[in-house]
Parts: structure tokens; C-alpha cells; sequence
């Protein structure tokens, strides 16, 4: 069974949150809690498939950031931010600190935050069912922290949205990938440009560690491929 916790002191807010986990994952577990301390408690005796937080609880500002904290130190449990501070100012925070993405309260609809929680949920389990890469792999990846990626030992810097866009290609290596399914993983702008100008992003990012990197093909009308390392 898929458990999720949802930390948050405003119970008709968690309560809408546990709803839409609901409609995201039928037969789903979720666990409520409502303090700081209630939820390092829960993180340190229960195993969680994903946690949905706010970063402010009760009176403490950043409460959020200390319970990240405790999860990181503990596991690789995904982590999805949902608060009400300015997306512009926290979103580099939280992912410094690893969590999966930051959604902005008032600034996201239902099915934006079920896309993103069907999302991590794929990836968790993609995850926990793949095999590690072999050390001699130029390109790694780890899907579930949504960590930077690196390119022969060397950090590539991308956002998030570039990075799911590399994780597709890259799983699908040597075969087309699709613009419809490179649409499932962009969140807003789901348009050919859009992704292109994505696409356009990952190869910068990587010819600055790698001035010769040219794994990325464009398929005209179809979409794009990674050729084979």
C-alpha cells in the first residue's frame, strides 16, 4: 500500500490535500499531522512513499525545513512543498535542500499537484525497482531526489523541468521520443517550442562540462532521441 504523510496546520487545507491524494492513488494511505513534532515522530517510525509539507507550522516560520532535514538524514523519501511563501524566493531553497518541487498556494490547480504526485510517485518506484548504473556510465541520473545529473564525473547544472525531459530521453536511449510524451513531464507550457527551447537548455548545460556532447538528435516532426554512449 502507497503511504503518503501530509504535514500541515491548517486542517481544511490537509484535509484538500488528502483529498486530491486520494483521487491521484485509489486505495491510497494518508497520515495527517499538524506539528513539527508530530511529524519527525511519524518520519522516524513509519516508512513513507512520499511527504506533502508546509514550510511554516503553527508558529514556527520554517518548521518545514527542519522536518526536510530529518528526512533527508533518514531516507530518500520524496518530498513535495506546498506553501504559501513566494515561489520566486523558496523554490531554490527547498531545492537546494532535495525536495521534489514547490508548489505555490493560490497558484496551482488540483490536477497540476495530482500530475506531480502521480510523477513522484513513478519515479519512487522507478527507483526502488532499478538497478544501479555501472560505474563506467558517462550520464547519471537519480530520479527520485532529483539531484543534478552529471556527465563524466562533472555536475550539470539544469531545473527541474530539463531534468525530467533528460530522465525520459535518456531511459528511452536510442529510440524516439515523442513531443506528446516529452508534454507528460513539462508542467506548464505544453507546446513544441516549449519543449525544444528545454531541450535547447540540456544541451548548453552539458557542452559546458562537455564542449563535444552531441547525444541529443532531433527527429523533425516527431520529436527527439539520445543516441547511444
Amino acid at each position: 500500500m502507497t503511504r503518503v504523510a501530509v504535514i500541515e496546520d491548517d486542517e481544511p487545507t490537509s484535509n484538500q490535500l488528502r483529498g486530491w491524494l486520494e483521487a491521484a492513488r485509489p486505495g491510497i494511505r494518508v497520515d495527517q499531522w499538524f506539528s513539527r513534532d508530530d511529524a519527525v515522530a511519524a518520519i522516524d517510525r513509519e516508512h513513507y512513499d512520499l511527504v506533502v509539507l508546509d514550510i511554516e507550522l503553527g508558529r514556527e516560520r520554517h518548521a518545514g525545513v527542519a522536518v526536510i532535514n530529518e528526512i533527508n538524514r533518514r531516507g530518500h523519501t520524496p518530498v513535495l512543498v506546498v506553501s504559501g511563501m513566494p515561489a520566486g524566493i523558496y523554490r531554490s531553497i527547498m531545492k537546494a535542500l532535495d525536495a521534489w518541487d514547490y508548489l505555490q498556494k493560490s497558484e496551482f490547480t488540483d490536477r497540476e499537484f495530482i500530475e506531480t504526485v502521480i510523477d513522484m510517485l513513478r519515479a519512487s518506484q522507478s527507483a526502488s525497482r532499478a538497478a544501479p548504473l555501472p560505474p563506467a556510465a558517462a550520464l547519471s541520473l537519480d530520479p527520485l531526489r532529483q539531484g543534478s545529473p552529471t556527465w563524466r564525473g562533472h555536475k550539470v547544472n539544469l531545473p527541474l523541468t530539463a531534468q525530467r525531459i533528460l530522465a525520459t530521453l535518456h531511459q528511452k536511449q536510442g529510440q524516439v521520443v515523442s513531443y506528446d510524451e516529452l508534454f507528460e513531464v513539462v508542467k506548464s507550457g505544453r507546446n513544441r517550442d516549449n519543449v525544444r527551447k528545454h531541450v535547447a537548455t540540456i544541451r548548453e548545460a552539458f557542452r559546458e562540462v562537455d564542449p563535444d556532447f552531441n547525444l541529443i538528435e532531433n527527429v523533425p516532426m516527431r520529436g527527439f532521441r539520445w543516441t547511444a554512449e
